[in-house]
């Protein structure tokens, strides 16, 4: 057994000191993951109520294409509504099957980062030409369809292989949300180019904490203002990330979605919260050097 030799080790206490743009100390990226799943595939993530594995798999593509129809427009409205930009993790088979939210998502100036080709396929069950390949697709659909090749990725999953990383690099990714290690960005080793870890804070997933855990929304926006107080109380002497991961089809829904309102409502309150993208987040944080 071996430890990953992607970063150095680092205790928080030992970093630079800097802060984020205007003298503000806590990044916030809101991150939709934007995902197409098919009905006679089994889901690479672990979610499904379909327990049994059969295919079709109904249950679990229905739920998932209500994110797309409905729980991604409400989430939408709220992010307008408080003048927030998302990073959104992005399916390119998005691009082919629902163009129409590709083009509603760029109108808003969110920031598209790459998310495999679906969320039937994990990058971990791919040999390295394989996943080159997979990782080309993505990417290059994605920039076919909006113009701008993405910067950022977050896999499927978060899953990885040995490889990933330097193949993201080599393809002109600057940043990846898979490494959730640490409240700060942070290099990672590669073996060309750079790349930095930005956090995606799996704690406050809403996959994790509302479908593994069964918290209601009430205790999903607890859970959120408990880690993003914390993170601005920490952040006056060492600035810190908050990421808020999204599944339209989980806090979309009408019985949630108050909750996230409320919770970022809670944080536009703070003079010291800077809401940003993935890309803004790491190009300041770059030039400090």
């Amino acid at each position: 057994m071996e430890r990953s030799d992607r970063y150095e080790d680092s205790l928080i206490f030992e970093r630079k000191p800097f802060t984020w743009p205007g003298g503000r100390t806590l990044a916030v990226w809101v991150i939709p993951n934007v995902e197409v799943y098919y009905f006679d595939a089994v889901s690479a993530v672990a979610i499904t109520p379909n327990v049994r594995g059969t295919l079709p798999d109904v249950v679990n593509y229905t739920w998932k294409e209500y994110g797309m129809r409905v729980g991604l427009w409400r989430i939408a409205d709220v992010l307008d509504d408080l003048g927030i930009r998302a990073t959104v993790a992005l399916n390119s088979d998005v691009c082919e099957v629902f163009p129409r939210v590709v083009e509603a998502m760029t109108g808003r100036r969110w920031e598209l980062m790459g998310h495999g080709v679906n969320n039937n396929q994990s990058l971990a069950t791919l040999d390295p030409e394989e996943e080159k390949a997979a990782i080309e697709k993505t990417l290059g659909t994605i920039e076919r369809f909006t113009g701008e090749r993405p910067r950022g990725w977050l896999g499927p999953g978060l899953a990885e292989t040995h490889h990933t990383p330097d193949l993201l690099a080599a393809a002109g990714v600057c940043y990846v949300g898979d490494w959730c290690h640490d409240d700060q960005p942070f290099p990672l080793r590669v073996k060309g180019g750079e790349m930095t870890s930005l956090p995606y804070c799996m704690e406050i997933n809403d996959i994790p904490l509302v479908m593994r855990k069964g918290y209601t929304g009430r205790e999903y926006f607890e859970a959120v203002l408990d880690q993003f107080d914390a993170l601005y109380a920490d952040s006056p002497g060492c600035p810190r990330v908050l990421g808020l991961p999204l599944h339209p089809f989980i806090t979309g829904q009408p019985l949630r979605i108050r909750y996230l309102k409320k919770a970022l409502q809670h944080m536009k309150r703070f003079e010291g919260v800077w809401f940003a993208t993935g890309s803004e987040i790491i190009d300041w944080y770059r030039k400090q050097g």
